[in-house]
């Protein structure tokens, strides 16, 4: 039986997060998972077991897998957690246990953690500093955590000197601007985890590469009012990949045609104006972010459709919700300003100004967008009461969101 009851009609409403962590030249090597068993039991006052508990049940359920990209999924455990060995409903390949300073390690704990890394399960300390009570784990430890902004910042040079040739690997958490990110890979860490790659880096603003200027052109064309189809055709022609991607696209399992699609004028009938908007907003994102870390393309596809269910529920105008969420994350993909973004594409004015300055009528829905995303229960909290949204239906929504995110990259 699974740990929380769900109406068997309807997918289970799960609340989910996660960190990325990423290697030293920026790609997404894992996830740090924030899962909890719903938006109603999420927030601070379910902490230690219960959250653990939420964790693998979750992942149980839709799939490690999909949570974590098919990349390494950081789960934070208990002692209850090691001992009762609740992660052996996990793919023990992919599993890596994070062992955080409040485990104490007693005879029984330090036996559970030895069981976990004999059946293939990796071992992470996290918060980890000189004279650690778990130092009788390193030996077996697979990584070893130090918080940037923790008590152990002054002994970072003492502790990755300590790890520099020999044992766990190094990563460094509440990595948040690029300047930490540096200091971090001055010091030898390996792994970074944090937020910050989202965040372009504006001390310079790099005008796209001349092959991009296809998919600007893309996204421009399907943003107008009317579509001009021999220009969609066109555009479409003039990159092998792009015509590539949308012949494989409607002949994958999703559309289940009959009769293969050959050419681009029957690919653009059988799609009809609407899905062929959304194909090309989709197939541009994930063009223009293929030298990003791929967790760019998948977090832009699952802001899009949050957004979209959202604006299901409040009043949003003329604005496309679903080309909102896409557009919030195109300035660190294509590495220049968000006004670059914009400049040429007919977006209505409450969409470019929440994308430009988080302001205006929008402002709670991108907010919320990305509080889902980072895990931030109160402000979530807040903000589904201030938009009047049920918060069971925004925890389903996310999780919806990130099943079809996932189906779509895999698809395309």
């Amino acid at each position: 039986m699974s740990l929380f009851e769900f109406n068997e009609e309807q997918k289970p409403s799960r609340f989910a997060a996660r960190l990325p962590i990423l290697t030293r030249d920026e790609k997404v090597f894992g996830y740090k998972l924030l899962f909890r068993a719903g938006l109603n039991n999420c927030f601070p006052q379910v902490e230690g077991d219960v959250a653990s508990r939420g964790v693998i049940d979750m992942s149980s359920l839709i799939g490690l897998a999909t949570l974590s990209n098919g990349l390494p999924a950081f789960i934070v455990t208990t002692r209850e957690i090691l001992i009762g060995d609740y992660l052996a409903l996990l793919p023990p390949d992919k599993v890596i246990a994070e062992i955080p300073d409040s485990v104490a390690m007693d005879a029984e704990s330090v036996r559970a953690c030895k069981k976990l890394k004999e059946s293939g399960c990796g071992l992470a300390l996290s918060n980890f500093r000189n004279n650690d009570p778990r130092e009788e784990l390193e030996a077996i430890a697979d990584y070893v955590k130090i918080d940037l902004k923790g008590p152990a910042l002054a002994e970072i040079s003492s502790l990755t000197q300590r790890f520099r040739t020999r044992g766990p690997r190094l990563i460094a958490e509440k990595v948040e601007t690029r300047d930490d990110f540096e200091f971090a890979k001055s010091e030898g860490f390996s792994y970074f985890e944090g937020y910050f790659f989202r965040k372009p880096e504006m001390m310079r603003a790099r005008g796209a590469q001349s092959y991009r200027t296809v998919y600007l052109r893309l996204l421009g064309a399907i943003s107008r009012p009317n579509l001009d189809w021999k220009e969609l055709e066109q555009i479409i022609k003039s990159d092998p990949m792009l015509y590539y991607r949308l012949l494989r696209y409607l002949n994958s399992a999703l559309f289940g045609l009959r009769s293969e699609v050959k050419n681009i004028g029957q690919a653009l009938t059988i799609l009809g104006e609407n899905e062929i908007r959304r194909w090309c907003r989709l197939s541009g994102m994930l063009e223009l972010s293929r030298n990003k870390p791929s967790d760019l393309a998948l977090a832009s596809l699952v802001r899009a459709r949050f957004a979209e269910s959202i604006g299901t529920r409040v009043d949003y105008g003329d604005a496309d919700l679903f080309q909102m969420g896409l557009l919030s994350l195109m300035d660190a993909i294509l590495e220049i300003h968000m006004k670059e973004v914009l400049e040429g594409l007919p977006l209505e004015e409450d969409s470019k100004t929440v994308l430009l300055e988080n302001k205006g009528p929008l402002a709670p829905v991108y907010d919320l967008m990305l509080a889902m995303e980072a895990g931030i229960w109160p402000k979530i909290e807040t903000l589904s009461s201030q938009l009047g949204i049920d918060q069971d239906f925004i925890a389903k929504s996310y999780w919806d969101a990130m099943d079809w995110a996932q189906s779509i990259v895999t698809a395309t």
